[in-house]
């Protein structure tokens, strides 16, 4: 696909958008933790709703392609770059309003400030999610989870955006939350903000649940290296990194990608791997689990952008 004309995009995106709030042929390594990906054409950091819902409509219009970022945590661009539109939600995104045992909040904050708001609500039902690295929005889209808890049994209700722009609020059933699934996925929704119902608790227990739940993360997974996370989803009946570690490919690289040795669950970026290198071992995982065991490997991380 080729580029966008950034100057009739750009022009148009600048009848509304501020010119900080725009950059062109931005490094998409700069903004994922695996720290690969090529450049995206048109980078736009919204302030507010409204600049979120005209720089969706100003992409509909001209029929460009657009993906709405997170922080990125769970995001693989390919290195030639993204031909479209990354709008990132996220850092401005980040009100909290907590009434009570209801919490609300917009999709650009990290669960891991979000949960510290809890925490100091004394609020307890959100421990699980302090941990994951990502924002709000993303684990509504994804309806993220870890150990055993998952963000279906405390949502109440989402604010979205539909592919005509238009707001709307869906309930939990709405929203229609599976495993690593939701309506968001299906239909193209975009998340603004969601509605917790929490209970009150001991904040000291809430503090001593969060720490084991952390001194866990950090004792199995490689977080002291660049990934997106768990690679693949739960193939039922079975754990993916212990198919994975069974399958013999416990620290297997392919360029700069490599297979965690401290979990199998997480294909990890070396320090130079490209985007190629990941999709190229992710397929050989996939292969070899698949003629070992009979399991298909279906991933749990995004992949977008010009191969």
């Amino acid at each position: 696909m080729k580029k966008l004309d950034n100057n009739k995009i750009i022009k148009k995106m600048l009848e509304k958008l501020p010119k900080e709030s725009i950059k062109i042929d931005e490094p998409m390594k700069n903004h994922t933790s695996f720290k690969i990906g090529g450049p995206a054409d048109i980078f736009i950091v919204p302030k507010n709703i409204e600049h979120i819902k005209y720089a969706v409509k100003v992409c509909r219009e001209n029929e460009i392609p657009f993906y709405i970022l997170g922080n990125g945590s769970n995001l693989l661009v390919r290195d030639k770059g993204f031909r479209g539109v990354i709008i990132q939600i996220y850092k401005n995104m980040n009100n909290v309003k907590i009434e009570g045992e209801e919490v609300w909040a917009e999709a650009g904050i990290l669960l891991s400030s979000l949960s510290k708001k809890i925490v100091e609500a004394k609020l307890t039902g959100f421990e699980f999610a302090s941990g994951i690295p990502g924002t709000f929005g993303g684990a509504i889209y994804m309806n993220a989870g870890a150990y055993e808890g998952e963000i279906k049994q405390v949502l109440v209700s989402a604010d979205v955006i539909d592919e005509y722009g238009n707001q709307m609020t869906l309930s939990n059933e709405e929203l229609e939350l599976g495993y690593r699934n939701s309506i968001l996925q299906k239909k193209g929704y975009i998340a603004l903000s969601g509605r917790l119902k929490l209970k009150k608790g001991d904040v000291n227990k809430i503090k001593e649940k969060i720490k084991y739940l952390t001194d866990k993360r950090v004792s199995k997974q490689p977080l002291d290296m660049p990934s997106a996370g768990s690679t693949f989803k739960r193939p039922k009946g079975y754990y993916a990194g212990k198919l994975i570690m069974d399958s013999g490919l416990r620290g297997y690289s392919i360029g700069g990608a490599k297979v965690s040795e401290k979990h199998c669950g997480f294909v990890v970026n070396t320090g130079n791997a490209t985007a190629k290198d990941v999709i190229n071992l992710i397929k050989h995982i996939q292969n070899t689990v698949k003629e070992k065991f009979g399991v298909f490997m279906e991933p749990e991380i995004r992949i977008i952008g010009e191969e």
